[in-house]
């Protein structure tokens, strides 16, 4: 992908009119997003010579401007300046609910969230369908609503969900603390759902349509679908307004936070506009559904080509070898991407879960010292500090800093996940699968929490065991959900399991007594020394507590599973098949028994057992055949 320099400056006049009006409405991430990417373009020189000099000083602007095209929209926007300029001051001040009622006084949203009215909740599927509704079903109150512009509609309700998220975290019971059960809810999402619904109402067609906006409120109001797990009409709204503002980020990261499989991502994909922030979006969302393909890293070359210097996709880079398990260049991309911005905080949790599986115990503590000093209240900072502290054994220390984070920010996942990998080493498995669990909730794709969930309850042994086992499916799949009756194994045939999930998922079986599926799981366990047919790339990333893992460390050049896509000899595929050799032994295979064992030999892993077994696999066969012969002269 390359651009001309036509094309390059559309794209800069693009990201110039997202900053100003993602700034407009007070989305400061998807402002700082596209300002970061803005400056990421190189610029061409142009030698400023004296007529030049007259141009800029006679008719060029030194600011950006980002006029409305809606000539009914610029007339509100006109009249109400004043009081928008009142409301967003406010709103940069975090006094939420003062900016609210600027435009939204109580008097007005009380006939608005009546319980007299009758709900007219816009059912979104397909292009614009709905149910249509009466005229007398909306509140007396909505006319005033009607009269705002979208702008400042917008910056209402979301300083109103703000306010709501802002006391959702001050009845919230302490991080893990007694009460906390993680069921406290925004309250004004009730009220922002009835005001859209008026709005979206008014704009309705005869034949079910719905006209076009601006987007924006089309993004606050799949935000809010998606917070009350109304899924389907979330992703509708948000698919409808990328289509009218593609340059809103924090709508696509919405959209991610939706998508739970690689399959959904590609049936959104033919419905999303395409254009080179759609582009971004299937690199964004595909790593984090921890894909790590060629495709991918093509994908992502060509937008670094055009943004060279793009700290978002440097990030996406480094992420992207970590989630192929090559921990040497992510570590590298992520040095490179803090030597460039020693100020930027944003992913740095990752780069210090990098360093802890590394084990560079300088390198993390020069990165925990630096974001102290940045901004030691940041959730990353905490997550980094509490990095240090668990690599240092100082568990209690970093279960303290991982709340921090979580008090800062309780969607943090990192956080939650960490802490639960402290409270294993700290014998707390009830804590630990309380963190493990919120962390689902937080993110369902995420594999770390559902490994740590599984081990888990391996620990609380039998009567936890079927919660272990399917929890630790959910780790091996990683973008899917396990349900009882569907077929795992058809599933694992098409992806590269993880020899010590799968080993752990047998030995749970065989303690439940269930030896068949725990002889299933062992031989799947074997076969990713070599991995499946067709070499799939859907391995899952390394969780924070494992070795970089993937590679033969143990086998030699003439090893199995040597130059091919599979794991190669480990410990975990060895003890998979010394099961299979005890295995066959029980059931008198004794060929397979001493062939496996004879593998055993080889790999040099249990070396000594293995021997012992070949011992004992001959000396059964030869009183087998003795008894044999002398039964054949006895008759």
């Amino acid at each position: 992908m390359s651009l001309n320099d036509r094309e390059k400056s559309q794209l800069r006049s693009a990201l110039q009119e997202a900053v100003v009006k993602c700034s407009e409405r007070c989305l400061y991430q998807s402002s700082k997003w596209a300002a970061e990417l803005l400056n990421a373009i190189p610029e061409p020189e142009v030698p400023l010579d004296d007529s030049r000099l007259s141009e800029v000083s006679s008719g060029y602007a030194s600011t950006v401007a980002a006029p409305n095209m809606d000539p009914a929209e610029a007339i509100l926007e006109s009249n109400e300046i004043s009081k928008y300029l009142l409301a967003k001051s406010l709103f940069d001040c975090r006094e939420y609910d003062r900016c609210a009622a600027v435009f939204l006084p109580e008097t007005t949203l009380t006939g608005v969230i009546s319980p007299k009215e009758t709900n007219t909740t816009p059912k979104g599927k397909g292009k614009g369908k709905g149910k249509a509704t009466t005229g007398n079903s909306r509140p007396r109150n909505g006319q005033a609503i009607l009269k705002i512009s979208q702008r400042s509609l917008f910056l209402s309700l979301y300083a109103k969900f703000l306010s709501g998220e802002k006391r959702k975290d001050e009845d919230a019971e302490m991080v893990m603390g007694p009460q906390d059960l993680g069921t406290c809810r925004n309250k004004q999402l009730t009220t922002i759902n009835r005001v859209l619904d008026i709005w979206f109402e008014s704009r309705r067609t005869g034949d079910g349509e719905y006209m076009d906006g601006q987007g924006w409120l089309e993004y606050l109001y799949g935000m809010i679908l998606a917070k009350e797990k109304n899924e389907d009409q979330a992703l509708y709204w948000l698919v409808r307004s990328v289509h009218m503002f593609p340059m809103n980020w924090g709508c696509w990261l919405e959209m991610t936070s939706l998508i739970t499989r690689v399959d959904d991502l590609n049936r959104v994909m033919t419905r999303l506009p395409q254009n080179i922030v759609s582009f971004m979006f299937h690199i964004h969302t595909s790593l984090e559904l921890y894909q790590h393909d060629a495709n991918l890293a093509n994908s992502l070359d060509q937008l670094l080509n055009i943004f060279p210097s793009s700290s978002f996709l440097m990030t996406c880079n480094a992420l992207l070898s970590y989630h192929a398990k090559d921990l040497v260049a992510a570590e590298q991309n992520f040095s490179h991407l803090l030597s460039l911005h020693p100020y930027r905080l944003d992913s740095l949790d990752h780069y210090s879960n990098i360093l802890y599986v590394m084990n560079a115990r300088p390198k993390l503590a020069f990165l925990a010292h630096l974001c102290s000093n940045v901004d030691k209240f940041r959730p990353e900072s905490c997550v980094v500090i509490g990095n240090y502290y668990s690599l240092l054994s100082l568990h209690e220390k970093a279960v303290q800093y991982f709340r921090r984070a979580l008090t800062l920010d309780r969607a943090c996942l990192s956080a939650w996940t960490l802490m639960g990998h402290e409270y294993v080493e700290l014998k707390n498995t009830h804590a630990a699968i309380e963190s493990y669990r919120r962390a689902v909730d937080v993110n369902r794709r995420d594999y770390r929490a559902w490994y740590g969930l599984g081990q888990t309850y391996e620990v609380l042994e039998m009567h936890a065991n079927q919660d272990g086992i399917k929890a630790l499916k959910r780790a091996l799949l990683a973008d899917n959900y396990y349900e009882a009756g569907s077929s795992f194994e058809s599933a694992a045939d098409s992806m590269r399991g993880d020899p010590e999930i799968l080993l752990q998922i047998a030995g749970m079986y065989d303690t439940l007594g269930e030896v068949e599926d725990a002889k299933a799981y062992m031989e799947m366990c074997v076969a990713q020394e070599v991995g499946p047919a067709g070499g799939s790339q859907d391995e899952p990333v390394a969780i924070h507590r494992d070795s970089p893992g993937g590679g033969s460390d143990d086998a030699g050049e003439g090893s199995r599973g040597a130059g091919t896509e599979g794991t190669g000899v480990t410990a975990a595929t060895s003890k998979a098949r010394m099961w299979l050799a005890r295995f066959a032994m029980r059931t008198e295979d004794y060929a397979t028994a001493g062939r496996l064992a004879n593998e055993l030999c080889q790999d040099g892993v249990e070396v000594e057992e293995a021997k012992a077994l070949i011992r004992e696999v001959r000396s059964r066969t030869e009183s087998a055949g003795g008894d044999g012969a002398a039964r054949g002269r006895a008759s």
